[in-house]
């Protein structure tokens, strides 16, 4: 056992003395963080202002087109983000006005195409202004023909060559719909504001949880939550185990192929040199995510105050709060923590032995085909499980050992029957235990092998006991 941890804290500490190692780890909470006020940021200060002519031949709609764009900028001045001052109290402070800009603004039409040109000629003329970019290019172009109005199958012209924004095709289409309709109640002699005020009418719905204390029914942010968290978590797990697999097998490699597993193995057993590598990246995997799990948790709590200081409510804020409720009062990391060290082993232990099989990193890419197919599949099942986690798909992937650590994570928040949760841990345990056994075997012969990976019917000699064909 001596030998086995001495390999283990070797490969321990060959990983985290490396400046790769740490930076990731450091990097991972800024990471975090700036994915938190990243979006925030760019919607206030990194879209630019959408720049659009009207060409109105009818002369009805110009105007609602243009009170749409400005209530639109009002609107997001309104919704900016307070800012908390240095005021003692806890009065908060909007951004200026100016820092706030409206997404959408209306310019007038050249000169030489302000007078009543036809339709035609006039989109022919701004065109190459849609087309081009810089900073005087045009967004778009509305263009209202003759005859345009309700009843009539005179189409709008919306120009606009970025597909990818239909946020002032929306607006246009919003604005005139409700004028359509509007004018169309008036036609039949209907009240719009006695229709409005109908259509604004919503049923009242409580939602409630048969499944929390009597009470606390009612379903808020956690609840919602909780029921998605954990495939955060199965993302979390597949990340970890993959890149601790792969640190596993480049290290078996790349000592391969430098010979200086042979002078190892002349001080150590196969079985505890294997041992030992599986103990070290362990512990290398175990450091990693805890680091990234408080950094997790840490940028929650940081969230949470500032909402908290803001007075705002904002959404980041609750998130945050539910969060950390969430991680404080449920067993989400004691079960991520178990799935984890069975997925790791489960894994690592046919990374390792692939690991031995190869003489190359090229060698070892072609056996991992078959493995990252394997692997894919959780990310694939990831948005379904937590939609009917007690179904008869996850329950009958919960039995699949590969699959096991990702779909019993999956199922925490639902609270899967205790039977299936002792059953597939009963199960996945017992897999993972003739799994280390069988890549004992194959490992014991394959570390010294040189020369073309064995063929199949060639591992299936060496588990049965015959060491050559």
């Amino acid at each position: 056992m001596r030998r086995t941890l001495l390999i283990a804290q070797r490969e321990f500490l060959e990983n985290v003395k490396t400046k790769g190692f740490w930076l990731g780890i450091l990097l991972f909470p800024v990471l975090i963080g700036v994915s938190a006020l990243l979006p925030a940021f760019l919607a206030r200060k990194a879209t630019p202002v959408r720049t659009f002519v009207v060409a109105d031949a009818t002369g009805l709609y110009e105007p609602l087109i243009v009170a749409a764009a400005e209530a639109d900028g009002r609107r997001a001045r309104e919704r900016a983000p307070a800012t908390s001052t240095n005021v003692p109290s806890e009065s908060t402070v909007r951004p200026p006005a100016d820092e706030v800009h409206s997404r959408f603004r209306r310019v007038p039409l050249p000169p030489e195409l302000a007078g009543n040109l036809e339709p035609g000629i006039l989109e022919a003329r701004l065109r190459p202004r849609l087309a081009e970019n810089g900073t005087n290019a045009l967004f778009a172009a509305v263009i209202v023909p003759r005859g345009f109005g309700p009843g009539s199958t005179n189409a709008l012209h919306f120009w606009c060559a970025n597909q990818a924004d239909g946020s002032l095709r929306d607006l246009v289409e919003r604005t005139l719909t409700a004028e359509f309709r509007r004018q169309e109640y008036a036609r039949l002699g209907l009240d719009a504001s006695v229709i409005q005020r109908t259509e604004a009418l919503r049923i009242p719905i409580a939602d409630l949880n048969p499944t929390k204390a009597a009470g606390s029914e009612r379903v808020g942010l956690a609840d919602q939550l909780t029921q998605w968290a954990p495939s955060l978590f199965v993302y979390l797990l597949w990340v970890a185990i993959f890149a601790v697999s792969q640190m596993l097998l480049n290290s078996v490699i790349e000592e391969k192929s430098n010979r200086l597993i042979e002078v190892m193995l002349s001080s150590v057993t196969p079985t505890q040199f294997m041992m030992g590598k599986l103990i070290g990246i362990a512990a290398v995997g175990m450091v990693m995510l805890s680091a990234w799990l408080g950094s997790m948790f840490g940028v929650a709590l940081w969230q949470t105050q500032s909402a908290a200081q803001a007075a705002a409510g904002s959404g980041a804020g609750e998130i945050a709060q539910a969060l950390v409720s969430l991680l404080r009062g449920s067993w989400l990391l004691p079960a991520f923590a178990f799935y984890f060290a069975c997925g790791y082993v489960l894994y690592a232990g046919v990374f390792l032995t692939l690991g031995s099989l190869c003489n190359t990193i090229k060698e070892a890419q072609n056996l991992m085909g078959p493995m990252m197919l394997v692997l894919m599949v959780p990310l694939f099942l990831m948005p379904f499980i937590p939609r009917d986690p007690n179904g008869p798909l996850a329950s009958f992937l919960s039995w699949i050992p590969p699959y096991t650590p990702f779909v019993m994570m999956n199922r925490v928040a639902a609270h899967p029957p205790v039977w299936q949760v002792i059953g597939t841990s009963i199960t996945l345990l017992s897999f993972i235990v003739l799994l280390l056994w069988a890549c004992g075997r194959i490992f014991r012969l394959g570390i010294l092998r040189t020369g073309q990976p064995p063929k199949f019917r060639e591992l299936l000699r060496w588990l049965v006991g015959k060491d050559h064909p």
